[in-house]
Order: C-alpha cells, then structure tokens, then sequence
C-alpha cells in the first residue's frame, strides 16, 4: 500500500507527526511525507518516511507564496503519478484540511482521512474529530489510526528521529546544558537579556553551557553565549542539532521546534513557554520538563506571532534563576 502523510508547516509540527508516519509505515509499504519548505528537514529525520515531497501552500504559513494553477497542477500530476492508495492529512487543531484534501481528491488518491471540524462533503472518506485537549501527537496518532493505521505493537507513541551522528567534536567531553534562545515566533522567545543571565548564573553554579541557533541567529547566540559559553551559532544543521541536543542533560528552550527535537532524542526540557498556544497541546511531548511563564497572561490562546502584551510579561517575568532551578529540579529528579 503506497501511502501520503500530509504536514505542511513548521519543523516543529513535522516532528509531532512523527508517531502518526510510524503508524502509517507499519501498515503500509511505502511512506511519502508531503511538507513545506520549512518542514522538510523534520521530514528527514523521521523513522518511516521513504521518500519527501516538498511544497509551498498558499494556505500556510506567515508569509505564502500565491495562489498559481500552474503550481497546483504540478503538484496533483506528481501525486497523480504515485498513484498512492491512501493520504493522511495532519494539522493543527486551529487549521482546516479541506484545500489539502481538494487537491488530494483531485489527484485522484481514493481514500484520504483528516482531523476536520468542518463539514468535509466529499472531500475526506474519514472525518475524525480530535478529543478535547489531546496534545498535536496524539492528535496526529488519533487521526491515523481513525484511517486504519493504529500504533504498531511496541511502539511507545514518542516522538523519534533517525539516529544523530556523534557530535563531540562540537561539545566537547563532559556533561553539559544547552540554551537555545531563538524561537520562531518573537512572542515565543525570551529575551537576550534574561538568556544571557541564564547563561551566566548556570555557568556559576557549575554547569557546562552550550548555545545554539540558526545560520541568522548567530549574532543572538554570541550575545547570549557571553563568553562563557560554548557558542554553537549557525553550526549545526537540524541532523547534527539533534546529536547536540541527545547527550545534553538537560534543554532550555522555548516553544519552538528545538523543544520537539529534544524530546525526540530523550532529553528533559525547560520550557519557557510562551502561553499563545496551549501547553497542553504543544507543550515537550514525552519526555521530563519544566514548564515556565504564565500560562493565564492576558495573550493566553492568541495565536499570535508579536506579543500583544507591552514588556512581554508571560516570559520575561521568569528569571535566570528560574531557569537554574529546574534544571536543578530535572537533574535531580532524572538522575
């Protein structure tokens, strides 16, 4: 059975679908994972994912390019091509599968399921309905096994990736902390100021700290990194992150999609989680962790990318000391 497992947003969001692909490969015989540009280093790192389609929806993300025909016909030829048995579309409670499952239907794939509140026609052959509070993996899990793709025996629902390479030549030997202070969305993302403390006060209290960041975070990571630090800016691509982000004892971090890959490898997290987005849904996924900021701020559920809120209290209201408490509070309790 050649199947389709539909993702098309963020790097984050991809590797929450990971449990979902492994129940889809147990049941099919080959898995293509369609996702958008900034997904499709997640999609690689996923057990289960034969092969990766990459495409830019008019439909996601903050900035999506137009709607072309000749785009949308390109994509339903390849798909038409594959000839797949079966798609499964993943998304987020806030988003609608439907123009995922137009183009689907009209590449000719028979069967297609998704998670869906709005009424499909006749657009998906299984319409399942989250329950209420089911964090996005299980979601995910839910709506595949609602498609006829239940977990496979022995498989624990965690999220997972590929094996990491060995990156001690990066870390260097010895136990360490890792603080990655940018997010994708400014209102996830605490201040250089108080990550910069963080940094500083775990130093002084004996730990190793590693920073990382992207190719265009490298100026926030030297800020943040103050000298003390191991500065890891623009040096580790998602593959070698998660090596980075596997032998760390602990992660410090936001909500953004370095969280998911370190509960993907099995490290305990800190999140200092913004509150525009639920925890309960997208919280560190099966792993340890400690959750940080206040959950009832006032942007609490707002979806929104810039904080609505002067001083950006729900964040910066937590301390560096905060943060050495619970990664005192994870070590302790995982040792």
């Amino acid at each position: 059975m050649k199947a389709l497992v539909v993702r098309l947003d963020s790097f984050g969001d991809v590797l929450l679908a990971g449990p979902a692909v492994r129940a889809v490969a147990a049941g099919g015989t080959h898995v293509t994972m369609l996702c958008g540009p900034r997904g499709e280093p997640a999609a690689r790192l996923l057990p289960g994912v034969d092969e990766v389609l990459v495409w830019s929806a008019p439909w996601e993300g903050v900035d999506p390019p137009p709607v072309r025909t000749a785009d949308v016909d390109a994509l339903m030829r390849r798909l038409r091509e594959a000839a797949f048995d079966v798609a499964l579309v993943l998304t987020s409670f806030h988003q609608s599968p439907l123009p995922t499952a137009l183009v689907l239907r009209l590449a000719g794939i028979g069967r297609i399921g998704a998670d869906s509140v709005d009424h499909p026609g006749s657009l998906l052959d299984v319409r399942h309905r989250r329950l209420p509070g089911r964090h996005e993996a299980e979601a995910a899990l839910d709506t595949a096994a609602a498609l006829g793709f239940p977990p496979p025996p022995g498989d624990d629902g965690r999220l997972r990736v590929l094996p990491p390479p060995d990156t001690v030549a990066l870390t260097g030997n010895g136990p360490y902390v890792v603080v990655h202070p940018g997010a994708s969305a400014p209102a996830r993302a605490w201040s250089p100021d108080r990550c910069a403390e963080a940094v500083a006060l775990l130093t002084d209290a004996g730990h190793r700290v590693i920073v990382t960041g992207g190719p265009d975070e490298r100026d926030l990571t030297r800020r943040v990194s103050g000298g003390t630090a191991v500065d890891l800016g623009g040096r580790t691509e998602p593959r070698t992150l998660a090596g980075v982000l596997r032998t760390a004892d602990v992660v410090v971090c936001g909500n953004t999609g370095p969280a998911h890959l370190a509960a993907a490898v099995g490290t305990p997290v800190v999140s200092l989680f913004a509150p525009v987005v639920p925890a309960e849904r997208w919280g560190p996924y099966g792993v340890p962790s400690v959750l940080l900021g206040d959950q009832r701020a006032p942007c609490a559920d707002s979806r929104a990318r810039h904080c609505p809120v002067a001083g950006h209290p729900c964040l910066d209201e937590v301390t560096g000391q905060d943060v050495v408490q619970a990664v005192r509070k994870l070590l302790k309790e995982h040792a």
